[in-house]
Formats: C-alpha cells, structure tokens, sequence
C-alpha cells in the first residue's frame, strides 16, 4: 500500500516531504489541483513523508480519513495509474 496526500495539502505544498523521501515518488499535480501527489507504485511504504508534512495532510492508504477518501483515486489518476 502506497502513502496517499489528502486536501490538507491543497494549496499549502510544502516541499518537506519530498525532501525526505529517499525514492523520490511525490511529485507536483497539475496546476487545477494545487497540492502534490504520491505517485502509488514508486511508493515503498516507508512512511518517511508523514512525519515531515507540516499539515498532516499524508496518510498510509488503508488510513485515510473518511471525508478525504476521494484523494486515493485522485493520487492515482494523477500518477496515469486511472
């Protein structure tokens, strides 16, 4: 199971998780969604990033919180996995 970045993070994009993920799989979305992603299969489900996000806004995927469970089919679509 990936990490997944919920609305938390929409319109904040603070880069500390990308700076601490040692495979280098959280990436810009486009410009209409305003936050970032983590692209699900280059995800090793080290949980680096969660601990660094200043919104909390990252969530194991079997962990994401009800109101923002559309965000795992949204980090999916945006990795072209949907």
């Amino acid at each position: 199971m990936a990490h997944i970045i919920c609305e938390p993070c929409v319109g904040v994009k603070d880069r500390a998780c990308v700076d601490v993920c040692p495979v280098e799989c959280i990436y810009e979305a486009p410009e209409e969604y305003d936050m970032l992603y983590i692209h699900p299969e280059e995800c090793i489900d080290c949980g680096a990033c969660v601990p660094a996000c200043p919104v909390s806004a990252i969530f194991p995927e079997e962990d994401v919180p009800e109101q923002w469970k559309k965000y795992i089919d949204l980090n999916y679509k945006l990795a072209g996995l949907k």
